[in-house]
């Protein structure tokens, strides 16, 4: 296997016999630099496979027009919504984006963010892994001068710009809805409350419980980490009460999923017997049977905001800005699985 040298900007020089500067002045389409020139200039760039150093190149200018993207996975119809999105309004302004993925690991959270720092990124737009707790690699990114921007899961104690839904408002008007249909006895199956967006909806959800003087158990409140497999998990512990509930409230759409698989295999009826809502409005939510009750997050808008947010901390650099806290409010759609 060779170790073929990498072309360089002195390397296209040499063979068209002209000064490295002039060659860089062609390649970023300097009126000095005559047609003939910039022509046989990239014409021999082609030649020799020459591939541009970016991150030398943004060591110079102070700036590579990247932007860091650090999600908890990419298949989740929310986080690639929201990218879509971002990368749209960013790619307009200029700006590539760079997407890394945590998989919720608090380890592989930090080395993302030391790649993208090495890598000189302009900013990082991140949402938080359910392992974080400590802070302090975010406060690196703080340290460095880089514009930060949270969305979806954040921290207050950061003091950033953060985007995202009203979780707390969230939980009130799924609990306000399975009320309305005559349920008794909710369960909640939730994030871990270290997490702020999952202790919010916890909040919210015993909050409205205790409001409509409804019975709140400590076995009706189960934490957890809200993949399809902790659904189905949950939902066999919840059905071994003595005293089993009449409606289930889900943080998560994949862990819903898991749940209605256990509440049809064992022959339960949704929503006659157990009625089910989950939250995030992933798509599968309208395809299964029954359909699933869920919470729309506005994941598009909320890419856009982010965006939008990073460029107004770029354009403004120079100035004091007040922090942006943008909390949209969710929309409840509802589907078959609470009817």
């Amino acid at each position: 296997m060779s170790n073929k040298k990498r072309t360089t900007i002195k390397d296209i020089a040499n063979v068209l016999n002209i000064s490295p500067a002039a060659v860089s002045k062609a390649m970023h389409n300097d009126s000095r630099i005559s047609t003939k020139t910039k022509e046989a200039v990239k014409r021999v760039a082609k030649e020799l496979n020459y591939q541009p150093n970016h991150l030398a190149s943004a060591l110079r200018k102070g700036k590579s027009n990247l932007v860091g993207v650090i999600v908890p996975r990419t298949n989740s119809n929310f986080f690639s919504s929201v990218v879509e999105q971002m990368e749209e309004v960013l790619n307009k302004a200029g700006y590539n984006i760079i997407i890394t993925q945590s998989n919720e690991s608090f380890e592989k959270e930090c080395k993302n963010i030391d790649t993208l720092l090495f890598t000189q990124v302009d900013g990082i737009i991140a949402s938080m892994a359910n392992e974080t707790v400590d802070l302090s690699y975010y406060e690196k990114i703080k340290s460095k001068g880089i514009p930060l921007i949270l969305f979806d899961r954040g921290e207050n104690d950061l003091n950033v710009d953060y985007v995202g839904i009203n979780d707390y408002d969230s939980s009130h008007m799924i609990v306000e809805h399975l009320i309305a249909k005559g349920c008794k006895r909710i369960a909640h199956i939730g994030g871990y409350r270290r997490t702020r967006i999952f202790n919010n909806r916890i909040r919210g959800y015993i909050d409205a419980i205790k409001k409509n003087n409804l019975p709140f158990e400590d076995s009706l409140l189960i934490e957890s980490d809200l993949t399809l497999e902790d659904g189905r998990r949950k939902m066999i512990e919840l059905l071994k009460l003595k005293d089993r509930p009449d409606a289930i409230y889900i943080a998560s759409d994949y862990a819903a999923l898991g749940a209605l698989q256990i509440l049809n295999e064992q022959k339960i009826k949704v929503p006659e017997d157990i009625k089910l809502v989950g939250f995030g409005n992933e798509p599968f939510t309208s395809l299964v049977t029954p359909t699933i009750t869920s919470i729309d997050q506005h994941s598009s808008q909320i890419g856009k905001l982010a965006a939008q947010t990073f460029l107004e901390r770029i354009k403004n650099a120079s100035t004091e800005q007040t922090l942006n806290k943008i909390i949209l409010d969710a929309e409840l759609i509802v589907r078959d699985s609470s009817k």
